[in-house]
């Protein structure tokens, strides 16, 4: 999916929230466990209560390839069931050496067809390179995340006083243009959000930590909004398990249309 086209979406629905789908086979109602694949029955409920309130879906890997076979099964079923306008973040936190890159680049870009990728910067740029010879694909770079623990090494200050992840910013920009790299800023930070964006100033951001995290949805768009939106905000929990009955898609629906009709208001006030 190309810059234009992910923007479109935005301004069609008035919207630039991701539904993060962090399935959870103990979580989902009881009554889905009967169906073949409970995993992608509970996906496919909450994809058609919420594709008309997001623009973006990011499966979070992990829950799929902890289930082995069956989980890459339910995983598969989900991409393809995924309308084609939405875009699909595989929230993988891949990133290792060129040639082992250039093999998780081809199983999410070309097997999967996923339209991006989450990367861990740790191991440079040869371990980032590999993702970026895919066209209309992303790269998504960690940059400042949502976790206490992202002070322990995101904080730490470079000989000429910048921070790790400032340093991550630059350095990546020389990678790749806008047009091809996100960047992953907690919205647990978003008293720093408004520093990457003049630091980044026509990237778009993925935003988790938007609901059960405790960020702030109204403070992440104040600071991080550039011309074309710029922001994709995750929430995960408070939407696709709103509800643990059979009510479940349907509060899920009612979560994601509150939190769009949130959003509508911020971008009509930033653009009208």
């Amino acid at each position: 999916m190309t810059r234009a086209q992910l923007y479109e979406q935005i301004k069609k629905k008035q919207s630039y929230l991701c539904v993060g789908l962090d399935t959870d086979i103990d979580k989902i109602p009881t009554h889905l466990l009967s169906s073949d694949d409970p995993v992608f029955e509970f996906n496919k409920q909450i994809i058609d209560a919420t594709s008309d309130y997001c623009v973006a879906y990011k499966p979070n890997i992990a829950f799929y390839e902890a289930r082995g076979s069956k989980g890459w099964e339910s995983l598969h079923k989900t991409i393809a069931y995924i309308p084609p306008h939405i875009f699909t973040i595989a929230d993988a936190k891949r990133g290792d050496i060129g040639n082992t890159s250039r093999l998780y680049a081809k199983a999410f870009f070309e097997h999967m067809q996923f339209d991006s990728i989450t990367v861990a910067p740790y191991m440079g740029e040869d371990s980032i390179k590999p993702f970026l010879d895919f066209k209309n694909k992303w790269v998504i770079l960690l940059v400042y995340t949502s976790n206490s623990g992202s002070e322990d090494f995101q904080l730490i200050q470079t000989r000429d006083g910048k921070f790790l992840y400032e340093e991550v910013i630059f350095a990546s920009q020389r990678w790749a243009s806008a047009d091809q790299m996100m960047y992953v800023v907690g919205a647990t930070h978003a008293d720093k959000i408004a520093s990457i964006r003049a630091l980044a100033p026509n990237h778009f951001f993925l935003v988790p930590g938007v609901g059960a995290q405790g960020g702030d949805l109204e403070a992440v768009t104040k600071a991080g909004l550039n011309d074309q939106c710029g922001l994709l905000v995750n929430t995960s929990r408070s939407i696709i398990y709103a509800s643990s009955g059979v009510d479940f898609a349907e509060a899920a629906r009612h979560e994601s249309q509150k939190i769009q009709v949130e959003m509508k208001g911020y971008l009509e006030k930033a653009f009208h």
